[in-house]
């Protein structure tokens, strides 16, 4: 059930949720334990087509909006809040592979903008003249800062998603171990922080979370006992803008989420805003 104070808090939950229609039985128990006013999916796997209106719908999410392919990407909106699709932000990188979705949520005080982001994964090999993946990364990065930087620092707004990047030394479970790995290369992290810089963002768990806790949202499916190993990765985000970092009350990370039956290797989280 909706929780029972409209117009005083914002919930707004993002989820890698690696195939809406595999694991869309799923929402229903992310729903039922976050209450998220706004959930924000990426790499939905699911052509606009075949989107799973209904049964998202029956969730209690009457405003959805949605960018697919078949096979690959894909990112998502599901509101109780009414809202208006941002239709002139970028194409990055000129690929047409739905990776950003932008909208205005309609709440008091005013619309805030909120960006669902899907940031490619870059492959293995962190070397941008050998692997075309981690060079598209590196330039999704650096367009997608170019175009913050560009509008100024962010005001009333918020962006979430899989942005496949794990900044900080306690974002690993093993700083040393990962410089070398994809996701944690220093290059990587001195792209995100810039993006990060560019729009004056504030980041929302570390608010909660001290920088020097390790906290994770993935862990690999190569693990066997992924629980026992907690080999994670902090790749998920949620980013505020300053004028919005003081009304945040409170955050939430779904770790039972990565034991569900079938479950994405990425976990839900969640931040509450007072409105």
């Amino acid at each position: 059930m909706p929780h029972t104070a409209p117009g005083r808090t914002l919930r707004i939950a993002t989820w890698n949720i690696n195939s809406v229609r595999l694991r869309r039985p799923l929402l229903s128990e992310l729903v039922a334990a976050l209450d998220p006013d706004v959930l924000c999916l990426q790499e939905t796997k699911c052509p606009d087509e075949f989107f799973p209106l209904e049964e998202i719908r029956s969730q209690g999410f009457p405003h959805i909006a949605h960018r697919g392919m078949k096979g690959y990407n894909g990112v998502a909106v599901l509101s109780r809040i009414p809202f208006e699709i941002r239709h002139d932000d970028p194409d990055w990188c000129s690929k047409g592979d739905c990776r950003h979705l932008g909208v205005a949520l309609d709440v008091p005080g005013g619309p805030i903008e909120l960006h669902d982001f899907y940031v490619p994964a870059g492959g293995d090999t962190p070397d941008r003249a050998v692997n075309p993946k981690f060079a598209h990364k590196l330039d999704f990065v650096a367009e997608a800062t170019a175009w913050t930087r560009a509008r100024g620092a962010a005001r009333r707004s918020v962006l979430v998603g899989d942005l496949n990047i794990a900044p900080l030394e306690h974002d690993v479970w093993s700083h040393k171990q990962m410089l070398g790995v994809v996701s944690h290369t220093p290059v990587e992290v001195e792209a995100l922080t810039a993006w990060q810089a560019a729009g004056e963002w504030h980041d929302a768990l570390r608010h909660f979370v001290p920088p020097e806790q390790k906290l994770y949202t993935w862990w690999s499916y190569r693990a066997k006992d992924w629980e026992a190993s907690d080999r994670g990765r902090r790749l998920d985000h949620v980013w505020v803008s300053g004028d919005l970092a003081g009304a945040l009350t409170r955050h939430a990370i779904l770790k039972p989420a990565r034991g569900w039956p079938q479950a994405s290797d990425h976990v839900p989280v969640m931040i509450e805003l007072a409105l």
